[in-house]
């Protein structure tokens, strides 16, 4: 959990020094629609555990995938890797779509580019925890395999 929290950093630094070089050319603040987009792309995960146990409470939900992720890390040790919770502000349709409207309005393509960011961290904490077969990343994909 310690090296979530050095790509945090990273990503925040990151993001820092990005926004500062967008506000400095475009005169665009960037900070409210990057922290926007990674609390809303995080709001899946919230629904899913919601949806699962029937109960609102944020610290539940908190809990809900702490067990999760230890029945995950349990599964993985007998051998047995099956796919978790699905999350759609997470697929690439839902990027894709977000970036498309930023053509309409320039906020959503801060925040598909803050989505951007948080689905890289993602990635890199899943191959880092060699989880890459529990998250689904196409929307398509899911509802193909669930129609089987």
């Amino acid at each position: 959990m310690r090296y979530l929290a050095y790509f945090v950093f990273v990503f925040s630094l990151m993001l820092f020094v990005f926004s500062a070089v967008i506000y400095y050319f475009f005169a665009v603040p960037l900070d409210s629609y990057e922290i926007q987009a990674s609390v809303f792309i995080d709001f899946d995960n919230y629904m899913c555990s919601m949806c699962k146990t029937k109960k609102i409470s944020l610290l539940h939900s908190f809990r809900y995938h702490e067990r999760l992720k230890k029945l995950e890390k349990e599964n993985k040790e007998r051998g047995i890797r099956e796919k978790g919770d699905f999350h759609i502000f997470h697929t690439i349709e839902f990027h894709i779509l977000v970036g498309l409207l930023g053509f309409l309005w320039i906020g959503f393509f801060y925040i598909f580019i803050g989505m951007t960011f948080h689905s890289l961290l993602d990635i890199i904490s899943l191959l880092y925890d060699d989880f890459m077969y529990i998250r689904e990343f196409s929307l398509i994909r899911w509802l193909w395999l669930r129609r089987v």
